[in-house]
């Protein structure tokens, strides 16, 4: 299996599955790389669970388009990246289309995340932007840069954190 995942969104089954029964502490190890079945789609939502490392840099939570292998880093399109900086106390995000990054949006002043505590994100697909929440606060909008949406296909986490859920 190596690392990629799918991710579920069914009533029966909202959070992360597996084909064979691996140990759940394996398959949420970071880097992480899982599929959103079907893509997505207006009304459907990612959720990312964890806890920060005690003494974090960075981590991103990305919305792909395609799972190349690694050594094409990354050929795929990228509909949404996430990154926590913590030396700056910034939640930025960006988009990679065609091979190129776009200028990166700053976050609002306000910075969720706290070494070695829990989080919890949700974003929010709708028709022309993903909204992002952070603990229940909605932070900001991006709007879409990829337009065919059932494209964005796989999640993909890195840095200094655990990942508790998925969903």
């Amino acid at each position: 299996m190596d690392g990629d995942h799918t991710l579920n969104d069914s009533p029966e089954n909202p959070g992360l599955i597996s084909p064979d029964k691996e140990d759940l502490s394996r398959l949420l190890t970071v880097p992480f790389s899982g599929r959103i079945r079907g893509g997505m789609r207006p009304g459907k939502k990612i959720i990312v669970m964890g806890i920060i490392d005690l003494e974090p840099n960075s981590f991103d939570v990305s919305l792909t388009c395609g799972r190349d292998s690694e050594k094409d880093d990354p050929p795929f399109d990228v509909a949404l990246e996430l990154t926590a900086s913590f030396s700056n106390r910034q939640f930025l995000r960006r988009a990679r289309i065609s091979g190129k990054w776009t200028d990166e949006e700053a976050s609002t002043t306000y910075f969720p995340f706290i070494p070695d505590q829990p989080f919890r994100i949700e974003i929010h697909c709708e028709h022309q932007r993903f909204r992002i929440f952070v603990d229940g606060h909605q932070l900001f909008d991006f709007y879409h840069k990829v337009n065919s949406l059932p494209s964005i296909d796989t999640v993909r986490i890195q840095g200094d954190l655990q990942i508790t859920k998925l969903g």
